[in-house]
């Protein structure tokens, strides 16, 4: 009875002392054991046992993760101010490397893309920025992921969210567009018109060449003016006609 007792006695703290030395590590968590002080290995997901005071073990969170790099005042290659922001997408590739070769590498991250952002957009024309903004998320991407690689942190993506250019340089732009429209519009009604007067002059240089034609236009003309009631048709008779019939009216006077 008195072993009975002393096992009944001791469960509790054998599951006391299960709770503190078990960790549980989630399946998207790496687990980085020390072993007084210094680093022992990287632990799976699953249940861990870790010796309190002579282990430590700190969790990094693998999964994938954005970080919204706040808005960046910088200046393109062609001196016009901007402010730009952006996303990027990273997660970490290597846990050790994340605890043991930087402080904090979540704020680390976050200031290499700012710089790296504002350099880019440093190296570019506005046009260039405002036109290639996945060519230039890329750049940023290459940079940022080659920078923060001995970090053990694999950089996924960067995505520019907005260009916010000054407003009169806006309505400098817009005007410009404008300006661009019209042009085309101009230079399109020049080219129907050109057109147009090459038909006519080709239906005209016709019409000469064939005997009859321009008489057979003439009265097709006449007749779809007369289709209507409500025109007046106004004829053009030749002055050599007119002549003519004054000197029949003379000799008939005689």
């Amino acid at each position: 009875m008195n072993n009975l007792s002393a096992l009944v006695a001791f469960v509790p703290v054998l599951i006391v002392a299960l709770v503190v030395l078990i960790k549980q590590i989630n399946e998207y968590e790496r687990g980085v054991l020390f072993t007084l002080g210094k680093f022992s290995r990287v632990l799976k997901p699953g249940w861990k046992i870790v010796i309190p005071v002579f282990q430590q073990m700190m969790k990094v969170d693998v999964r994938v993760k954005a970080v919204d790099v706040p808005d960046q005042e910088a200046i393109t290659k062609d001196n016009i101010p901007v402010r730009i922001n952006a996303v990027i997408y990273y997660k970490v590739a290597d846990a050790e490397k994340a605890i043991l070769a930087v402080e904090n590498f979540f704020w680390a991250t976050s200031q290499m893309a700012q710089t790296t952002m504002r350099n880019a957009v440093g190296e570019a024309e506005l046009d260039q920025l405002l036109q290639n903004r996945d060519e230039i998320s890329k750049k940023i991407k290459d940079v940022i992921d080659a920078a923060s690689d001995p970090w053990g942190i694999d950089v996924e993506s960067v995505e520019l969210k907005d260009i916010v250019i000054p407003e009169d340089l806006k309505r400098t732009i817009s005007k410009e567009a404008e300006a661009e429209r019209e042009k085309r519009a101009v230079i399109i009604k020049a080219e129907g018109d050109k057109i147009a007067a090459d038909n006519l002059a080709a239906a005209a240089a016709i019409l000469d060449a064939t005997p009859g034609a321009m008489h057979l236009r003439t009265l097709q003309s006449i007749n779809d003016l007369s289709s209507d009631q409500s025109n007046t048709t106004i004829w053009m008779i030749p002055t050599e006609m007119l002549d003519a019939v004054k000197g029949f009216s003379r000799m008939m006077n005689k």
